[in-house]
């Protein structure tokens, strides 16, 4: 089994109930067996600053799904919980991101594992530290990462 991590977000509607609605279909999926779920993080927006707050959660799961099939899973659970990309870094419905899968970097058109902005985002880090205060990411401890980082707005909820 895969050792994964998972970054969902929501800044539209029922915010909570997106996120629930996300981690239910993961659930309800054969090629996941185990899913832990963070706390939620109430979240000021970041690159695009004309919309409202986020809510976010981190994942953990096991699976038996190649990257590539996991990130089809994330994908269609976007497209089922109406997830339309306007503008980038926009408001949105969900937001399904693979941040982590075993200890491996992948690059390719269409997926960068690690993610490559997870390491700068405190509504990232914090919910990851609930998780797994002891991992690893590009040779660095999670830790330090978090303590380099300012609050950016992220709540505990």
């Amino acid at each position: 089994m895969h050792k994964v991590y998972l970054g969902l977000g929501s800044n539209m509607g029922d915010k909570k109930d997106y996120l629930d609605q996300a981690v239910s279909l993961l659930k309800e999926n054969k090629g996941i067996d185990k899913v832990e779920v963070s706390s939620y993080y109430a979240t000021d927006p970041v690159g695009y600053l004309d919309q409202d707050t986020f809510l976010n959660i981190v994942c953990y799961l096991e699976t038996s799904l190649s990257p590539e099939a996991l990130l089809k899973v994330c994908q269609d659970i976007e497209k089922e919980l109406n997830r339309v990309r306007l503008i980038r870094w926009g408001p949105r419905t969900i937001d399904v991101d693979i941040l982590l899968y075993d200890h491996m970097h992948i690059e390719t058109e269409d997926l960068i594992v690690p993610h490559k902005e997870m390491t700068n985002r405190a509504f990232v880090l914090l919910p990851l530290m609930e998780l797994n205060q002891d991992l690893i990411i590009h040779g660095i401890k999670l830790e330090e990462y978090v303590k380099q980082l300012p609050p950016q707005g992220v709540r505990k909820q």
